[in-house]
């Protein structure tokens, strides 16, 4: 290269302000990676149910400081245990949340149907904890459910690209290896479901589906209970191998050293 040449100089990219001239992180913004391909586009992913102690480690992961820990643990905890997408969660507004009956009205689930789903007394816990604190900020009942919390925008919508990022980031402090995303508690919850021989028709009404069918294959796929069920029954040719197993013999004494004695056993003419 010629000496005269120069080496490009790096390009100045002015942090990303909101209207009112406020700075704000570009994953909260409804314009992060607007029109740029994800990274894993074309690529099809197996599903990978958690553990339970898998998802309490993620909802654990959330700070425990500040206003955004009771809403992530909020939201986490109704992904996870009301089985809803995220773009459903994120549509939520205070009212259609009834902790008092356990219930969540979703208007405009997939296809705009809307359907009534069910949601525990625990993480019932987690949403009631997130409105008080929603109170305490001054957001009222007409911002959705799951919104900001600070700047010129609070009350105002979170996005879903936001909610992956945080997924993602909690699975890393949680030290969880499988491949983690909002829609894979979705997933957590259908296995769980059916794990727990949960009648089909009550699976896919709380999870929204068109038939019967779909939630058959959805279940399937992700638990095939009956698969796992009818291979551990299968009985094993021929002699037990545990019985075939040899025993142990006794361990040899130190070297230099003597044998422990055995226990006395009972005395001859015992009872």
């Amino acid at each position: 290269m010629p000496s005269s040449e120069q080496p490009p100089r790096l390009q100045f990219v002015p942090r990303q302000l909101d209207r009112r001239g406020y700075y704000r992180s570009p994953v909260t913004l409804q314009s992060y990676r607007k029109g740029v391909a994800p990274a894993n586009k074309g690529r099809k992913f197996p599903p990978e149910p958690l553990t339970q102690r898998e998802v309490l480690a993620l909802i654990n992961a959330c700070p425990r400081t500040g206003s955004a820990g009771p809403r992530n643990r909020a939201l986490l905890a109704v992904l996870w245990r009301a089985g809803l997408r995220v773009s459903e969660a994120l549509d939520l507004y205070p009212k259609d949340v009834d902790l008092d009956v356990g219930t969540i009205r979703v208007l405009h689930g997939k296809g705009d149907r809307a359907r009534t789903v069910a949601i525990d007394s625990m993480a019932g816990e987690f949403v009631a904890r997130w409105l008080e604190v929603r109170r305490e900020l001054g957001i009222t009942w007409r911002n959705p459910l799951f919104c900001t919390i600070s700047g010129p925008t609070k009350g105002g919508p979170v996005y879903d690209a936001y909610v992956r990022n945080m997924v993602k980031q909690a699975a890393q402090r949680a030290g969880i290896e499988k491949r983690v995303h909002p829609h894979g508690l979705r997933h957590t919850h259908a296995f769980e479901l059916a794990g727990e021989r949960t009648d089909l028709r009550l699976i896919k009404q709380q999870l929204g589906h068109a038939s019967l069918s779909v939630t058959a294959r959805y279940v399937e796929h992700l638990n095939p209970s009956e698969l796992v069920d009818a291979i551990r029954a299968r009985p094993w040719p021929g002699p037990d191998p545990a019985a075939a197993r040899p025993a142990r013999s006794p361990a040899a004494p130190p070297a230099g050293g003597r044998a422990q004695p055995e226990p006395p056993g009972p005395a001859a003419g015992g009872s």
